[in-house]
């Protein structure tokens, strides 16, 4: 009997994960129904609520206003006890307005709790698995005295968020999350129809260690709402550069930062996790390389996996692979300059037409909320691209670019840029979809340090993939690169050829 339960067991708990499974999807689908039905609810493009503020203490209540707009655009605002609290992310960047008055670009864990944020209050629980977000019950819990119904939601970067649904009702009695770094509890109460939709008339927040009690005074769905209201204040904005001029002085300053990055080593970390279409992990990697620059190129070897260094056999691969990438990289520096010296005695200008210029971006993208901002202790010209609506891409690179959205910092000093957000912004077809589909949302982070006070130098990368390939296999990665250790060579020898590319740095 004991043999039969213990052979009983994983067959049980997996019929307990799928019924989780399909209880999510009735949980919603009785939320849904609830809160107005799937009809109504994916009619609304916007929703504002204005009311009252009240923190513990306060004498005097502030004002409180909350807007959500499609497809991703979110900002609340609290003006309470004499202080202002704005927390926003208008598609591209997330920022915030410190009680003080200060305004900076959120980052990292931080930023990318703003954007789930604006991904959970537009979504309303509509195609949760198109937007890439599971959904899994938790099972039963009390909040306030109500009984209720915990689901977690775990967003494509990572984040989570609880919600709690009455039993009774299905609507939602709470939500528990990390936004902008501060821990966040929701308590929602008081609904009324507002064009169809139920929509909470009182709301009790607990941010950190403070609580405040809304009053919903006017909410509004489908109103007039502009992309200004998401945007960086204009007192916080500067006027932009000549950025063709900029971009062709970074460009040609490349070289001489390819050459300073050459007298650099380091270690870089990758792990890399795959997951399943609800957001389990299926297969999880860690790698370890040293590297040192090469023509503009990093030139890295393997020497670890999952923490455990190579054996003498497995490292001596590695270390042939390197030879052969550097003698690569030796010929094809040559074909380059063999190149340039041929186009400079016609008199043209040699040009890879295969990259993706300056002047492409410049057509395709158009570049707003510009700001001035310290990052790494350097001053930083900070600006938000997004696609050109009115241009239409000629070919791939420029189809690839046009569906392009983010946020760039450039040390305008050192002429390179120290900080890249991107994302697709729609769907990219390549070969039309018979050779692969990236998926809308599809993202990279990529951000430099200033070493030595003499040059930037990668010390994060961090990309969100999700594809299709050849109409069958989908899936969706993370990979997430860590650099460090960076070590000038004349501390410890540089490799001038193939035949003397070390293991290690």
């Amino acid at each position: 009997m004991r043999r039969l339960r213990l052979f009983l067991l994983p067959v049980l708990l997996v019929f307990v994960a799928d019924g989780r499974a399909q209880d999510a999807s009735k949980v919603i689908d009785q939320y849904v129904k609830a809160a107005g039905g799937s009809k109504v609810l994916s009619r609304i493009q916007n929703l504002t609520l204005d009311g009252t503020v009240q923190g513990e203490g306060d004498q005097q209540a502030g004002t409180y206003t909350f807007i959500t707009k499609l497809p991703n655009r979110y900002y609340t605002e609290w003006r309470s006890g004499g202080k202002t609290l704005i927390e926003a992310y208008n598609g591209k960047s997330a920022w915030r307005e410190s009680g003080a008055g200060d305004l900076a670009t959120l980052l990292g864990p931080e930023a990318a709790q703003i954007e789930a944020a604006s991904q959970y209050f537009n979504a309303r629980f509509l195609a949760l698995s198109k937007k890439k977000i599971a959904a899994t019950v938790k099972g039963p819990a009390t909040v306030g005295g109500r009984a209720t119904l915990q689901l977690e939601l775990t967003f494509p970067t990572g984040v989570v968020w609880e919600v709690y649904f009455d039993q009774q009702s299905h609507l939602i009695d709470a939500e528990k999350a990390t936004i902008a770094g501060v821990p966040r509890e929701i308590y929602y109460d008081d609904y009324r129809v507002v064009d169809g939709v139920k929509v909470p008339h009182k709301l009790e927040i607990h941010r950190g260690t403070e609580t405040f009690t809304v009053k919903v005074t006017r909410a509004m769905v489908n109103g007039t709402v502009g992309e200004r209201v998401f945007d960086f204040p204009i007192k916080a904005q500067v006027k932009l550069p000549d950025l063709k001029q900029l971009f062709q002085e970074i460009d040609a300053n490349q070289k001489q930062i390819d050459k300073i990055k050459e007298n650099y080593a380091g270690t870089q970390k990758e792990e890399e996790t795959e997951y399943d279409k609800n957001g389990k992990v299926t297969k999880k990697e860690v790698h370890e390389y040293t590297f040192f620059y090469l023509n503009g190129d990093e030139i890295s070897t393997l020497v670890k996996k999952d923490g455990k260094p190579l054996s003498a056999e497995e490292q001596n691969k590695e270390n042939e692979k390197t030879k052969k990438r550097i003698e690569e990289a030796q010929k094809e520096e040559k074909k380059k300059e063999e190149k340039e010296a041929k186009a400079k005695e016609q008199g043209k200008e040699p040009k890879d037409s295969d990259e993706p210029g300056i002047e492409m971006f410049l057509r395709v993208s158009q570049f707003v909320n510009p700001r001035r901002e310290r990052f790494r202790g350097q001053d930083t010209l900070v600006f938000d691209f997004e696609p050109n609506p009115e241009y239409k891409p000629k070919n791939l690179p420029e189809k690839i670019v046009k569906e392009l959205a983010g946020v760039i910092w450039v040390d305008e000093k050192a002429k390179d840029v120290v900080r890249l957000e991107a994302y697709f912004v729609g769907d990219v077809h390549l070969a039309g979809g018979l050779l692969a589909n990236v998926q809308k949302g599809t993202g990279f982070v990529f951000e430099q340090a200033y070493i030595n006070n003499e040059v930037w130098l990668p010390t994060y990368v961090e990309a969100h993939i999700g594809a299709r390939v050849l109409l069958v296999k989908g899936f969706r990665v993370s990979v997430i690169q860590q650099y460090s250790d960076y070590k000038r060579f004349n501390e410890i020898g540089k490799p001038k050829d193939a035949a003397e590319a070390p293991a290690k740095p």
